[in-house]
């Protein structure tokens, strides 16, 4: 056989259509980072002001008028009301003005993100300035010193959902190109489970007694990252039965391609561009992300949400898993052979 019969025979149909599907996603990997972090910038930040009756709604519109829109203000009762919404996620700032000085205070939390702490601190300071006024600036929900840039909570998630969809993939591919079986099926959702358990309790331990990256309650973050590896590699087991191994290059788009950017990660929400915004809330990344970071620095405000989220995709991809498996008719039973012994299937 020639070289180019060879080759001929190892350049199937099936084997193009695969390597064309890995350039797409890694086409579409440096399209969905760049374009969402290649530029961040503050738009519509939810911003609380509390002022005077008087002043205050002159003062939110004047914030509202902000070249670019990077904050989103509405008028809030008091600093204590203030402070709360901060810690309930409401908000991301406010500002407490002073009428009896020419100083006011401004509230941030690092723990949602130095970053955007510090892009408010720079815009509410420079939008001061031409009233002749200064701004002291109070972390309400400091980052820890141990978690530079509040980036420790990502990384954790991240982790997470990489090794839930290489567990998935693992288990898929184990047995072949074979789709599973309702028994396969149900072994395959067992380990998927006792993988995802012992991923959560192992990536808490790293991250909180052995690191010291991440405060918070160790138990609530070992639980978020058994819901978080569970629900990734479900989610894999399920595209990979509705797709075959083309499934597990969907569960990288969806995942790694779509919901990385777009987790709130290297740059809070309202940093990124509307369409990254939009979809990061409802992918795993980015719902993982926000219960970290809440469980650690916001007292486990704000969670139900992105737990939901979290939960609908294990749910949806143990179905989907689950049902695909009943529908599979049964592997035939082998037969016996001229010598006693069983023939392949």
């Amino acid at each position: 056989m020639t070289f180019a019969d060879e080759v001929k025979n190892a350049v199937t149909p099936r084997a193009t259509l695969l390597v064309l599907g890995v350039l797409a996603l890694q086409l579409l990997f440096i399209a969905s980072y760049v374009g969402a972090l290649h530029k961040p910038k503050p738009t519509d930040v939810p911003f609380g002001v509390v002022a005077p009756q008087q002043a205050s709604a002159q003062l939110v519109t004047a914030l509202k008028d902000l070249p670019g829109g990077p904050l989103d203000p509405r008028t809030v009762t008091d600093a204590a009301a203030a402070r709360q919404q901060i810690l309930d996620r409401e908000l991301d700032g406010a500002l407490i003005v002073d009428p009896r000085s020419t100083r006011d205070t401004l509230l941030v939390a690092s723990g949602g993100g130095t970053v955007l702490a510090e892009s408010l601190n720079r815009i509410v300071k420079a939008a001061e300035l031409p009233q002749h006024r200064t701004v002291r600036t109070v972390d309400v929900a400091p980052a820890s010193d141990e978690d530079f840039d509040g980036l420790s909570s990502f990384y954790l998630v991240v982790g997470w959902c990489v090794g839930g969809y290489l567990c998935a993939s693992i288990l898929a591919i184990s047995a072949g190109t074979r789709p599973a079986n309702r028994r396969r099926a149900v072994i395959r959702t067992g380990v998927m489970a006792l993988y995802s358990i012992a991923g959560g309790i192992g990536g808490a331990l790293i991250i909180g007694p052995i690191l010291g990256a991440l405060p918070g309650s160790f138990w609530g973050l070992s639980g978020l990252g058994a819901l978080t590896v569970f629900a990734v590699g479900m989610i894999t087991l399920a595209l990979e039965a509705l797709t075959g191994i083309v499934g597990i290059g969907l569960a990288v788009l969806i995942v790694v391609i779509a919901g990385n950017p777009s987790a709130g990660g290297a740059f809070p929400l309202p940093m990124l561009p509307d369409f990254w915004r939009a979809i990061g809330p409802a992918l795993p990344p980015g719902a993982g992300t926000w219960t970290a970071r809440s469980i650690a620095y916001f007292r486990g405000n704000a969670v139900t949400g992105p737990l939901l989220v979290l939960s609908a995709w294990a749910v949806a991809g143990t179905a989907v898993n689950l049902l695909m498996a009943m529908r599979r008719r049964p592997d035939p039973a082998p037969t016996t052979g001229p010598e006693g012994g069983t023939a392949p299937a």
